[in-house]
């Protein structure tokens, strides 16, 4: 099975991305998973489900925290994303990463540690894309997600391949603070 931990930016953000995300045919990302941000890839999450328990360990000792989506990027020609401003995204990325204990050789492979880059992918070559669409994307998406104000991230998804499908298992909660919801 593979899993993935990730945060879920607010649901009116999501179906605008969505629906954003729609307006290229080929693109299949959006029946395959919604839109998120990865905290951890699949690297040491293991079918055992053990590893959920360090999760929610760690969730409940991480403050909630602002994010916010900026900028429109790429990777190379197969990938077009949206950036990701936050201070604090990167800390509980590698607080993971070490409680789960993947292989360094894994990490490598799943981009993570100091090769994390925080992102939300609008749409890739994986997901049936071709690089004039990833293009034509990338000059649309410029101008369609500006409005997009912070957001308290408050809580992790974490994900289950399940009939070819990415679905929430769980959410858990990060510790509650002072900050108050944007919005």
């Amino acid at each position: 099975m593979e899993y993935f931990i990730a945060i879920v930016p607010p649901k009116k953000y999501g179906e605008t991305i969505t629906q954003f995300q729609r307006r290229w045919s080929d693109n299949t990302m959006p029946d395959f998973v919604e839109p998120h941000i990865t905290v951890k890839s699949q690297a040491g999450l293991k079918e055992d489900e053990y590893w959920i328990d360090s999760i929610k360990t760690i969730c409940s000792n991480f403050p909630m925290f602002n994010l916010s989506l900026k900028g429109v990027k790429s990777f190379g020609k197969s990938v077009v994303y949206l950036g990701v401003e936050s201070d604090r995204i990167n800390v509980l990325h590698r607080k993971i990463v070490e409680a789960i204990s993947p292989n360094p050789e894994n990490s490598r492979r799943y981009y993570e540690l100091d090769l994390y880059e925080p992102h939300l992918t609008l749409g890739s070559k994986e997901y049936g894309m071709s690089e004039i669409e990833l293009l034509e994307m990338k000059e649309s998406a410029s101008n369609c997600f500006l409005k997009f104000q912070p957001f308290i991230v408050d809580s992790l998804r974490i994900y289950k391949l399940l009939e070819n499908k990415y679905r929430t298992i769980q959410e858990i909660a990060l510790e509650q603070t002072g900050l108050s919801k944007i919005s």
